[in-house]
């Protein structure tokens, strides 16, 4: 298994895993289907980048984004890994990994928007360092109802 950034070769992988996790635990809203349909724009192009878990067999499993706030403030965003590989502590490998990834890059801050009844992500996030921060009431997500910051510096 390796973690690889994106291509574009990969942007179908990234969009189906997302929105089967979407309408596994929520629902697909406007801001989500923007940012899957066309990642590059909405990802890549303002300065992001979207990691992806990649087995031998070069099929990819899991994926995150990082989408660009600030400068050096990044949201991870759109942290999915497929059903048939739950349990496998994949999420917990790309979590240090991006984690890494923005200290290499001497980013500042990581932000996460979440729901409270993803316990398993929320427990997670804090295990990584994450803590809850005030939530504005304009974000992007209508099922958000949880903000979280890791400083990097």
């Amino acid at each position: 298994m390796e973690i690889v950034s994106w291509q574009p070769e990969y942007s179908e992988e990234f969009k189906n895993m997302n929105l089967h996790w979407l309408k596994e635990f929520f629902w697909v809203e406007p801001h989500d289907e923007d940012v899957l349909g066309n990642p590059k724009k909405y990802i890549i192009d303002p300065g992001g980048n979207i990691l992806f878990v990649k087995e031998e067999d070069d099929s990819i499993i899991g994926c995150v984004a990082l989408m660009k706030m600030e400068d050096n403030i990044f949201e991870l965003t759109k942290m999915a890994v497929k059903p048939e590989h739950r349990g496998k502590k994949i999420g917990q490998q790309l979590m240090k990994y991006t984690i890494d990834f923005a200290r290499k890059n001497e980013w500042k801050e990581l932000i996460i928007y979440s729901n409270r009844k993803l316990e398993n992500a929320i427990h997670l996030y804090k295990k990584y360092g994450f803590e809850e921060i005030p939530i504005e009431k304009n974000n992007p997500y209508t099922r958000g109802d949880i903000k979280m910051s890791l400083n990097l510096s």
